[in-house]
């Protein structure tokens, strides 16, 4: 057994054989008792997992919010006096926050499951000098596992043999490619994506097969360590959450102050006793006290999950709907998100000309051209016989399978297929006319493929593809139309050159007419004499919504970051087709590494492209950017992304081709995988943000009117106009129905063309505060006038207080039209009808107002009394007095301030 169990070394950079000497590893593999017993140490190969919080705790933690805790201790003391009618409804009042909260609660922290759900749950090892099958929970450090295509990789493996080992990293690393295997160690500090001598858990065989031996398991390996960096990352809350928990404290503080000065005040200088004066302390506690901000709010949100739904945004988290709105900065990953993640070839260079090709993507549409022209490929023999080239010698498959267009088999490869195709070249007929005799898979150590085929006259070609530089080693001609001219070297690498510039990967094709020694292709057939056919740039094309996604994204004011694994050189090709750092350089994980986090917070303000970025790095520049004052997005969709989506203000993942733990860290996925889909999810979140503000406006003022009276009762020494009951009916009954309404409130039409609100910005502006006074006090004026006015007539106190019920209930339904619009006139034909919600909540709240004025429970539970159609028009008057005073003090604003 290795003497310092699961010590993290970096493996990579150690030779196979030192590597199995520190883990006592034999070629024969582990003993079956040396297993069991490492086992014992180690532990399983599989994720810890964390005990989620059970119902009964979620819903008790729905009553941790400072304005509940007031309403319930004003309920207690109340029924403490014997006052059970308003106690029972201040209690009510709770608990209607309460169930909406609990049903409504969003996220799961379902993320270590999905990473669990990716590892492999079985493994091939060599056990006492045999192959066996086993879990793979049960493989230990030291054993010896087999890997082949189509498998996943069961635990971090150093390789020490590996054939033709193509491994798909891309969740991990963000890299387009698959990478290619090799046993060779590599420097101590390469990247993840760099680390070529290993294959790590989680990740998808490709091609090839190997043997590695076991060098970290379960939360040991990388995908182990990303586990950890969720697990340690707390959700952040989100700006409106942080600013109604400060408003609430502060709305707290201010109400107990009050009410406690009120209470002495009415006890020591107006000489009241202390039961009246302790329930005209909780009538002014009820009254201003907003009961149904919490549950509306979430009624508004959840509503604006269903219109995001539509644009096929799923919300896993409800306050992100919101947080979408604020949004300053969205950090993207390339691969898969902002690019098609489908390699396509976008420029072909033969001796003398270069061509390019339209379409994205693997389906076979778009055509090469030649200065701008399609071309006649039966006029261009050598582009001919390079496309021929690129799809017989291919192990690869274009498909079409679930409505679209797949690659079985390597990307590359299902590029130069795709490419074929958009010439009307089929791969059947070629493959009919110049059959495959034989071929040498591709390899890391000769960085190329070679096939042998018999064309239709019996002759015998040998076909080749690879790297650039390896390629041309091979070559000595170079095809020119019909004929060959000898190999112009330098022109060959200034194409090189230019065509990497610009951020292409690239693909040489060469083939010579030769006969294999000895029936059977080998490595001494294609070491000369070949004829340099073309080169290919290939590209993970950017998608073409997000192109325009970007420009809206710019337009609204957020910055857009690219945070890829990819290199340098592809990120800042991509991201100059986007729109995205053009002009700017590009930052690597390796420099931000060596960045402290003052460093960093500058640097992310300059640079939006980064590099060849860790987990950790693009957790780094999440939170930097946040310690900035940003309000962060975060799109990814592989378990790389996992712990900045966890992080970030609002984590986007994608739906369809995202991986389960993305999905479970992030607060929304996006069901079509389409980087714009973000542009009309932040258009939705900025309405609900409107909503919210114009919901917030139209509510406060009835509290502030409803506080206003009691006040004024308070001082002016007359009978209470509003019992604590009352008041709650006001506040839970009739302004809710009505506050509903707003939250269906359409965007307005400038909303994509200003900036994001500044995540200092108070929640409650000067303007608001006016709008506020001067709401709340009209409110009061008409509800006191009509009060006095009845008892003066000689009416009961029950008809003066159902007047001034009436009242305030009728201000309430001519201001929701006034909320419509905050600064902006209502007196337009789409001001009064553009919401039918709005008339429907207005028609409906008078029904409810009727049930309560004429209904005989409601006099003996409310203290309620019929009115007269004389009462019902002065209660009205008042109402319209509000109306026109508000729509005159908009346009007065309008000419004094306008917008």
């Amino acid at each position: 057994m290795p003497s310092e169990p699961h010590v993290e070394r970096p493996w990579h950079s150690l030779s196979f054989e030192a590597a199995a000497d520190a883990l006592a590893s034999p070629e024969s593999g582990l003993s079956i008792t040396e297993a069991d017993a490492r086992l014992q140490v180690y532990g399983r190969n599989e994720p810890a997992t964390s005990k989620p919080r059970s119902a009964l705790l979620r819903f008790f933690g729905q009553f941790h919010n400072l304005l509940l805790y007031l309403m319930m201790g004003a309920g207690l003391v109340t029924a403490f006096l014997g006052e059970w009618v308003d106690a029972g409804v201040l209690w009510a009042a709770v608990l209607v926050n309460v169930v909406i909260g609990f049903v409504q609660e969003g996220k799961a922290e379902n993320a270590l499951s999905a990473i669990r759900g990716m590892l492999a749950p079985h493994a091939t090892v060599i056990r006492n000098g045999q192959r066996q099958i086993i879990e793979a929970a049960c493989l230990v450090p030291g054993d010896r596992v087999v890997i082949a295509s189509g498998d996943r990789v069961p635990a971090d493996l150093r390789l020490v043999h590996a054939r033709e080992l193509r491994v798909d990293e891309s969740s991990l690393t963000g890299e387009s490619l698959p990478s290619e295997k090799a046993l060779d160690p590599v420097d101590a500090d390469a990247m993840l994506g760099d680390r070529s001598s290993m294959a790590y858990s989680g990740t998808l065989v490709v091609s090839g097969q190997a043997v590695g031996v076991v060098v970290a398991t379960a939360l040991k390996t990388e995908i182990g360590r990303i586990t950890r960096l969720i697990s340690g990352i707390e959700s952040v809350d989100t700006p409106l959450m942080r600013k109604i928990n400060d408003f609430s404290f502060r709305l707290a503080v201010v109400i107990l102050a009050f009410a406690s000065a009120t209470f002495a005040f009415g006890v020591l200088v107006r000489g009241y006793s202390l039961d009246e004066m302790f329930l005209m302390a909780v009538a002014l506690v009820a009254s201003a006290i907003p009961e149904g901000l919490p549950a509306i709010m979430t009624v508004i949100l959840a509503l604006g999950v269903q219109r995001m739904a539509r644009h096929r945004a799923i919300i896993r988290r409800l306050p992100a709907v919101e947080t979408l709105g604020s949004v300053t900065v969205i950090c993207s990953d390339k691969t898969g998100t902002l690019t098609r993640n489908e390699m396509t070839v976008q420029r072909i260079v033969t001796a003398g000309r270069s061509y390019e090709v339209t379409g994205v993507g693997y389906a076979p549409e778009g055509r090469v051209q030649y200065n701008g022209e399609p071309i006649e490929l039966g006029a261009l023999p050598c582009l001919r016989a390079a496309l021929r080239a690129g799809m017989l010698c291919n192990d690869s498959a274009l498909e079409w399978r679930d409505e679209n267009w797949h690659v079985a088999g390597d990307p590359t490869e299902g590029a130069l297929l795709v490419l074929g195709a958009k010439v009307g070249m089929k791969r059947e007929e070629l493959e009919r006319e110049w059959p495959r005799l034989d071929s040498i898979p591709f390899e890391s150590e000769n960085r190329y493929m070679a096939s042998c085929h018999r064309d239709d006259s019996g002759s015998s070609w040998v076909l080749v593809k690879g790297a650039p530089e390896r390629v041309l080693s091979m070559c000595r001609w170079q095809a020119d139309g019909d004929t060959a001219s000898e190999l112009d070297i330098d022109y060959w690498r200034r194409m090189a050159n230019d065509i990497a510039g610009r951020g292409l990967r690239l693909l040489a094709l060469a083939h010579k007419k030769a006969e294999p020694q000895g029936g059977l292709l080998s490595a001494a057939d294609v070491e000369g004499d070949f004829v340099m056919l073309a080169l290919v740039g290939i590209i993970d094309p950017p998608r073409e919504e997000a192109v325009t996604a970007v420009a809206q994204c710019h337009a609204a004011g957020i910055r857009v970051k690219m945070i890829t694994g990819d290199h340098a050189d592809t990120a800042r090709a991509i991201g100059a087709q986007l729109g995205i750092g053009v002009g700017k350089p590009a930052v690597t994980g390796a420099e931000i590494a060596l960045m402290n986090d003052t460093e960093l917070a500058r640097i992310v303000k300059e640079v939006d492209i980064f590099a060849r970025a860790s987990p950790e790095h693009k957790l780094r520049l999440v939170q930097a950017l946040q310690n900035n004052g940003n309000i962060v997005a975060m799109t990814g969709d592989g378990v790389n992304d996992a712990p900045a989506l966890k992080r970030a203000d609002v984590g986007v993942a994608m739906g369809l081709k995202g991986t389960d733990a993305a999905r479970e860290a992030a607060d929304m996925a996006l069901a079509d995988d389409n980087f714009a889909t973000i542009a009309a999810a932040v258009r939705e979140g900025r309405a609900v943000y409107d909503n919210l503000r114009k919901f917030i406006l139209f509510m406060l003022p009835t509290n502030g009117g409803e506080a206003l009276v009691v006040v004024a009762a308070l001082l002016l020494g007359f009978t209470l106009p509003l019992t604590p009951a009352q008041v709650l009916w006001i506040n839970m009954v009739t302004a809710s129905t009505l506050g509903i309404a707003l939250a269906f409130e359409p965007a307005e039409a400038h909303i994509m063309t200003r900036g994001p609100r500044p995540p200092d910005e108070p929640l409650f502006t000067a303007f608001f505060v006016w709008r506020l006074t001067m709401v709340s006090v009209l409110m009061m004026l008409g509800a006191v006038t009509l009060f006095l006015y009845k008892l003066n007539a000689g009416a009961g106190l029950e008809v003066a207080r159902t007047m001034a019920v009436n009242t305030i209930v009728l201000c309430e339904v001519v201001y929701l039209l006034n909320s419509r619009r905050l600064r902006e006139t209502i007196l337009t034909r789409e001001g009064v009808f553009g919401n039918p919600y709005a008339l429907l909540t207005m028609m409906a709240a008078v029904a409810i107002q009727l049930v309560y004025v004429y209904w005989s429970p409601m006099h003996s539970l409310f203290g309620a009394a019929a009115l007269t159609t004389e009462e019902w028009l002065l209660t009205l008057g008042a109402a319209l007095i509000l109306f026109f005073a508000i729509e005159a003090e908009k346009l007065l604003m309008q000419r004094i301030r306008p917008r």
